[in-house]
């Protein structure tokens, strides 16, 4: 075999590996953690540390002088279908809880090439209501919108989440609105 075309092979190797490493480290949203795994969750590069046993999330570090970092406290989630639009919005809304409070969260992806709104209202008990508008910027990158935390007033079925995308003119076309509590497309 040719040395050279070995060592030309290795290194395409590494190079088309590099994006992979990549995705599998993924961005740090600053610790927030939704619970689950996979789709566009993975794509926004949110971890799942509630697979990492306890153990090893409060094992020591190699030098006792630098604490390692807080344990995150749990956040359970209710989540509904990732959903998309022909118009480039891709979507996902929960309703999270966790420390006696409750909030809801939509993870977006907007490649239709304009800035958007989004509008995320979050629904309780007794006709509790939260609302929060956020604007959705042109271009691929991920982002979510959150609803302040609140206090919790019953069970996190009883809560439920609905993000609305929309361009921001006089007409404000609808493109795309996800539900925390919407069936999933086949299961209509």
């Amino acid at each position: 075999m040719n040395l050279r075309l070995i060592g030309i092979g290795a290194g395409v190797l590494i190079i088309l590996s590099l994006p992979l490493a990549g995705a599998i480290a993924g961005p740090d949203f600053a610790g927030q953690d939704d619970g689950k795994g996979g789709g566009l969750f993975s794509a926004l590069g949110l971890s799942d540390s509630s697979r990492t046993s306890p153990a090893a999330r409060s094992a020591p570090t190699a030098d006792p002088q630098q604490p390692g970092p807080a344990e995150q406290p749990r956040t359970d989630s209710r989540c509904g279908p990732e959903v998309s639009s022909p118009h480039g919005v891709e979507a996902q809304t929960c309703v999270l809880v966790g420390e006696g409070q409750t909030w809801g969260r939509s993870y977006y992806r907007n490649t239709s090439g304009r800035a958007l709104d989004a509008v995320l209202t979050m629904m309780g008990p007794a006709g509790r209501t939260v609302q929060i508008r956020c604007a959705v910027g042109a271009g691929d990158e991920p982002g979510l919108c959150e609803t302040p935390k609140e206090a919790s007033a019953g069970g996190p079925e009883s809560y439920s989440a609905v993000a609305e995308f929309a361009v921001p003119d006089d007409e404000g076309e609808l493109l795309l609105r996800s539900g925390s509590n919407s069936p999933a497309p086949g299961d209509r």
